[in-house]
């Protein structure tokens, strides 16, 4: 059996973005491209449905994660189901402030706020600490089976940096990654989970 996937977005220009990019790739037949609100997941799918699912870069702007979690949780294939969570760092917004912006005073501010700024797009996203994240997994009925930090050190290299060394920046930051004592610094972090229970309901 082929491997199959669906892709959600709420966007229909980044699915036309999408369904060009397979069929340059040749792999259209592989891939079904679905629009809709990761809000909306248990009216999109049927329970059950998947063996992994991506929640990369979507609870930061989701307006109830801890729901878009539940949700996504009761989609997977139980027990040996997965889904892969990546969420922005707090820790993460407090060392790009001193390092590359040398700003004290919006360092101090991120030392607790739940909100960061998105550079690329503008406007603000949600930020997690490592605490916070876990137990919305665990109201989700969902166990860590690993965890790692991704972009340990490019994000937070300064400007005078030469490009040239990103690729070396790459293979350091990876294993920095996987190291207990740094990666809560990390930019973003990455959790794998699986299902442990049946999923909560929300009450009527």
């Amino acid at each position: 059996m082929g491997l199959h996937v669906t892709l959600l977005d709420e966007s229909l220009p980044m699915l036309d973005l999408a369904k060009c990019a397979a069929r340059d790739a040749g792999v259209t037949e592989s891939i079904a491209l679905k629009h809709g609100d990761a809000a909306q997941l248990a009216h999109l799918f049927d329970a059950d449905s998947f063996d992994l699912i991506l929640c990369h870069n979507i609870l930061e702007y989701v307006d109830d994660p801890c729901a878009v979690l539940r949700s996504a949780a009761g989609l997977l294939r139980n027990p040996s189901g997965l889904i892969s969570i990546l969420v922005r760092n707090q820790a993460g917004e407090v060392l790009k402030s001193v390092i590359q912006a040398g700003d004290l005073a919006a360092a101090e501010h991120n030392l607790t706020a739940e909100w960061g700024r998105e550079s690329l797009y503008g406007g603000r996203l949600r930020v997690f600490t490592a605490e916070r994240l876990q137990a919305m997994l665990a109201a989700a009925s969902l166990a860590i089976t690993a965890e790692r930090g991704v972009r340990v050190v490019s994000d937070y290299l300064p400007p005078m940096v030469s490009r040239n060394d990103v690729r070396a920046d790459f293979r350091a930051g990876a294993q920095a990654g996987q190291a207990t004592r740094v990666r809560r610094h990390a930019r973003y972090t990455q959790c794998l989970a699986h299902r442990v229970a049946p999923v909560m309901k929300e009450r009527a």
